[in-house]
């Protein structure tokens, strides 16, 4: 079924000019530009709402001029809903009637977004599926000892775990003065993997920035007209296998590509001004973390990631002598303990432990530093439920797109180019 949805939505692609109602009622495209205001309107009552904005500047100009309170903000979003509901799309095409599905649950993740504003609280799992639409599962922590006890196999000696990987690692670690051409380079190397499979947009670009004091690694400003901003967090130290993951997720095939295909698919080419604004907490940033974070995967297979690493971030770092297949092997194991945070998050999140013991299992199953986990419970604290988004989300795309046939790229581009949801990935 997944298979015929792909080739339907292939095959209808091209299509710019679709009936998308009743002719008497209302239109998609007049809900559309609604969803748009509210979103901006909902930006204004809390920073960081919006991710990324590129649709008619006097539309943010009006929500920063006057936007309304959260009440009648809540109200708008079930009107949105009530609209949506009423539109039919009884023998549309294929593509309309995923738009409908689209909007009706980015509307409700909007609506729930504002309940959190107003200040209600929802058990993470619970939150996370009223944002994301995905429910994740949460695993007792002794169910991640067994990786634990390997790599503490594969790493003998004295000392804490946590202590003796951070001693193996440092041997990998990008000195600060050679962080930008190690990062280009990087960079580089992922769009040139990713553009040999996707035909990305002729004036695509990005700027590459450095900064300090943010709760991430990594951010993707993206700013319409097929251009981003990177930033890359230098507070703590990378590692070269970090400047390819940073370079994929940010830059290709992930956020950068992402956001540049959303806007030339819809936005550019059918016109549908919903995909212009990017409100963080939605589906769509399950989409959006997933395929970033299996883009990795999907730029450097196998072992390629390590030797480009080897030859190439290497001698630019000044790096020499560094066990790069043990790193890797090292790199696997630690996958497997990618949900155990949130365990850990739904447990601080609740008030159930404590945030000094919660920095103790956070250097414990990610194998961090106690000021590195003390940067990640800040990320937690600033977009809780979010997490779900990158583990979860990178197998959950990763499972879809290898289900649709050989060819993983054309899969990739597909979902990349779509208002395919979280729930489509899973059925």
């Amino acid at each position: 079924m997944r298979r015929l949805f792909l080739a339907v939505l292939l095959l209808l692609g091209a299509c710019t000019t679709v009936a998308d109602a009743e002719p008497s009622g209302d239109s998609l495209d007049a809900i559309a530009a609604d969803y748009v205001r509210l979103t901006l309107e909902i930006g204004e009552r809390e920073p960081g709402y919006v991710d990324a904005y590129y649709g008619p500047a006097g539309w943010a100009e009006a929500a920063r001029a006057a936007p309304r309170d959260v009440p009648a903000l809540m109200q708008g979003a079930a009107a949105l809903a009530d609209r949506l509901n009423a539109v039919s799309v009884r023998g549309a095409d294929p593509v309309v009637v995923q738009r409908k599905a689209y909007l009706l649950a980015h509307v409700s993740a909007a609506s729930a977004r504002l309940r959190f504003i107003r200040g209600e609280r929802l058990p993470f799992a619970e939150e996370a599926f009223a944002l994301f639409g995905v429910r994740p599962e949460l695993k007792p922590l002794s169910d991640y000892d067994a990786a634990l006890d390997q790599i503490d196999a594969m790493l003998p000696g004295d000392g804490p775990l946590v202590e003796r990987v951070a001693a193996f690692k440092s041997a990998f670690i990008i000195p600060r003065d050679r962080l930008e051409p190690v990062m280009t380079a990087a960079i580089a190397e992922c769009r040139r993997r990713t553009a040999e499979h996707i035909a990305l947009p002729a004036n695509e670009r990005f700027t590459l920035a450095f900064v300090t004091d943010k709760p991430w690694s990594g951010y993707n400003y993206f700013q319409g007209d097929a251009a981003s901003r990177i930033e890359i967090n230098t507070d703590f130290p990378i590692y070269t296998e970090r400047a390819i993951d940073l370079g994929c997720h940010e830059g290709y095939p992930g956020h950068h590509v992402y956001n540049a295909l959303l806007e030339r698919t819809f936005v550019r080419e059918r016109g549908w001004v919903e995909m212009s604004v990017y409100p963080l907490f939605s589906p769509m940033s399950f989409v959006a973390e997933g395929s970033a974070n299996y883009g990795i995967d999907l730029a450097f297979p196998g072992d390629e990631g390590a030797r480009f690493e080897q030859q190439v971030l290497a001698p630019l770092a000044g790096i020499t002598g560094a066990d790069f297949a043990r790193k890797a092997r090292l790199q696997a194991l630690t996958r497997q303990l990618a949900r155990a945070e949130y365990t850990i998050a739904d447990d601080f999140l609740a008030g159930r432990v404590n945030r000094e013991e919660t920095i103790a299992r956070l250097a414990r199953y990610t194998l961090t530093t106690p000021d590195k986990a003390a940067q990640r419970l800040r990320f937690i604290e600033t977009y809780r439920s979010y997490i779900i988004n990158y583990g979860l989300g990178r197998d959950t795309v990763e499972a879809w797109v290898e289900a649709q046939g050989a060819d993983h790229w054309r899969g990739m581009e597909t979902l990349l180019a779509s208002q395919i949801l979280p729930v489509d990935l899973s059925n």
